[in-house]
């Protein structure tokens, strides 16, 4: 047995000269010094040796085992210090290069008009209500005063899932389902941003765009409020010089109703090409609350009046940064998209 373990040793001592690679050191470590290792087959024969020989055997081969795991290591140390000399040879570093320019990325124009639109209306006194963005027919209808059948509903492109369950066309039914949760409480002060879907894609309209609608309920609301509200808004989103007009519309969920203009930014309200020469150019729909919608939401319209309005992010973003084509907004070009 002290033969065998003296021939592992040269064995092991000898291959080493030869390999080249940390995988082959690794092979011949458990070849040699593994569970079923050459070494460990030959410690399980110990039980065949006379009493007095098993402590000199034993000793024998942890002392043979200690140095060949040594050396082994040590190879390991010499091959990894070889390849490091070659990776430095390979390499060669100029420092007269500039360094890399790491790019930083930017808020999209939309979420830049929809934050700052945020800040406006809650210096205002409003709060951040959601909802879903899949919608039940009565919540997105029906509770706004658009029972089925109704003619005003083809004035909204919809995309139904089921008959009873569509893509929201408006943020509208956050206002609902924010009474309902909200009733009697008064008053209420809420905006509604969000994504809603409707089945126009041109230069002006996408299948997927961006609204922010409002609701006061209170008593005592009246249009005069609407007015100074959007007139606030409208003054810090696109200057304190700006004007706005409000011109009879119609809305199943409001009465009365108003389309909201404001003055143009490019010929200051005197006619030019962006306003087709009238001045003026329309930012979003508003009026006073249906008494029909305030009962859906739980209210009492003989108690308690409101108003509501709503945009569209898009045409807000193109007035403010004299953008003539919304489908730039989607289509993810860096150069549009850097420049904001």
């Amino acid at each position: 047995m002290r033969t065998q373990l003296e021939k592992i040793k040269s064995e092991v001592k000898e291959a080493l000269n030869k390999v080249k690679s940390l995988e082959e050191v690794n092979e011949l470590k458990v070849k040699y010094l593994g569970k079923k290792g050459e070494l460990t087959q030959v410690l399980r024969g110990m039980g065949q040796l006379v009493p007095e020989e098993r402590p000199i055997i034993g000793q024998l081969a942890n002392e043979i085992r200690d140095e060949l795991n040594k050396v082994l290591d040590e190879q390991v140390k010499k091959i990894k210090k070889i390849e490091q000399e070659q990776k430095l040879n390979l390499e060669t570093i100029d420092v007269t290069l500039p360094g890399k320019q790491f790019l930083k990325g930017t808020k999209h124009p939309l979420s830049l008009v929809i934050e700052e639109a945020k800040q406006i209306f809650m210096g205002l006194g409003f709060q951040i209500a959601e909802g879903p963005e899949i919608e039940t027919d009565y919540y997105n209808f029906e509770a706004l005063n658009l029972p089925k059948d109704h003619p005003a509903r083809d004035m909204q492109d919809t995309f139904y899932i089921t008959s009873d369950v569509v893509l929201r066309t408006h943020t509208s039914p956050v206002q609902v389902r924010s009474m309902e949760s909200l009733t009697p409480e008064v008053p209420v002060k809420i905006i509604c941003p969000g994504k809603v879907y409707r089945k126009d894609d041109d230069a002006t309209h996408s299948p997927m765009f961006h609204q922010i609608e409002g609701l006061v309920i209170d008593m005592g609301i009246r249009m005069s409020d609407l007015k100074g509200v959007l007139l606030a808004f409208v003054q810090q989103m696109f200057g304190p010089d700006r004007k706005i007009r409000f011109r009879p519309s119609y809305f199943p969920f409001t009465e009365p109703s108003a389309e909201v203009d404001v003055s143009c930014g490019i010929c200051k309200g005197d006619g030019c090409k962006a306003c087709s020469y009238t001045g003026w150019l329309e930012i979003l729909g508003s009026g006073m609350v249906h008494p029909n919608v305030l009962k859906y939401g739980g209210y009492d319209p003989t108690k308690v009046k409101g108003f509501a309005f709503g945009m569209g992010v898009e045409r807000i973003a193109m007035l403010k940064y004299n953008i003539n084509d919304m489908r730039l907004f989607f289509e993810n070009d860096i150069r549009f998209l850097r420049q904001f």
